[in-house]
């Protein structure tokens, strides 16, 4: 895998206690891999050490190849970060706010204004460029605290809850935003609304206790824990009796005089009995489909395994 991000035997202490142990993860280049956990999970000092606040106790992290360590400066220049609140000066314009991030992040002088003019057209504040950091809504404030994060084009973006606190229609513009940037940056997106981490992300990592309990694409996180229940359609559905008398079937609940949920002990050959019996007497099975686990179910598993 050509990874932008590798981690290996990432481990931190505080005091007497780990906070996290022996952490393995890798991205790749482009899209945007999901950090989730609960609180406390070590997701915090996972992220802290990724972009060089945090010195780790054991353990390795390479950006794009780099040692973070070893060569730090060279390293940084890959990583752009947006903490859960974003870091802006507020009686600063935007330009006088992103053109000290450029001079922070040793942006050649004559390529200041056109990254900073680059920036503002991708996060869509350039109409604002004037405009003092106080007077701007929460959504425009956090298309600040993005543009300072890309300003220098890295190849690994870092954002802390990046949609946190936004109503509806900023969400979805800082959605479809974080959606551009993962086309041409890695995505590393820690978030504790999972239906969040599932509209955006393509791959997940998962930390419980300090350790990744989970690492893989969002369809595996989707099908972790196996259905066991069905929906179905009758137009003529039998009492629940005589569903309960088919193999495997465990239980019944009506959704209403036509609409069935069949609960069923796992063996997915259930489908089959339950059309073989429709037919046989007559149930007239219109639609039939099994139904997932919702992802708090399949994150309370993969806590509660920790």
């Amino acid at each position: 895998m050509n990874s932008i991000l590798r981690t290996e035997g990432l481990s931190h202490k505080y005091s007497s206690s780990w906070a996290i142990r022996d952490i393995n993860i890798e991205i790749g280049q482009t899209g945007i891999t999901g950090l989730l956990g609960s609180n406390g999970a070590g997701k915090s000092t996972t992220m802290n050490i990724i972009c060089g606040v945090l010195n780790q106790t054991e353990g390795k992290v390479y950006i794009n190849g780099t040692d973070l360590q070893k060569e730090p400066e060279a390293a940084k220049k890959n990583i752009g970060f947006l903490p859960q609140t974003p870091p802006v000066y507020t009686d600063l314009t935007i330009d006088e706010y992103l053109t000290y991030c450029a001079e922070l992040r040793f942006i050649a002088k004559e390529k200041i204004k056109p990254a900073v003019e680059e920036a503002k057209e991708r996060c869509g504040i350039a109409h604002f460029s004037s405009r003092l950091i106080k007077n701007l809504s929460g959504g425009y404030r956090q298309r600040v605290g993005i543009a300072q994060a890309i300003i220098h084009k890295p190849r690994l973006v870092v954002m802390d809850e990046p949609t946190n606190g936004l109503d509806p229609n900023q969400l979805l513009e800082a959605r479809k935003l974080i959606r551009e940037i993962s086309r041409d940056h890695a995505v590393l997106l820690s978030s504790h609304i999972l239906s969040e981490i599932h509209l955006l992300c393509k791959d997940i990592i998962m930390i419980e206790s300090g350790k990744v309990v989970f690492a893989d694409t969002m369809d595996a996180f989707d099908n972790y824990l196996q259905p066991q229940s069905i929906l179905v359609k009758m137009e003529n559905p039998p009492a629940k009796e005589d569903l309960l008398n088919v193999p495997g079937v465990t239980g019944v609940v009506f959704l209403s005089n036509k609409e069935l949920r069949i609960d069923f002990d796992g063996d997915l050959e259930i489908s089959e009995r339950l059309v073989a019996a429709s037919v046989q007497h007559n149930w007239r099975l219109r639609e039939l489909s099994l139904e997932k686990k919702l992802l708090d179910d399949t994150f309370k598993q993969l806590s509660s395994n920790s």
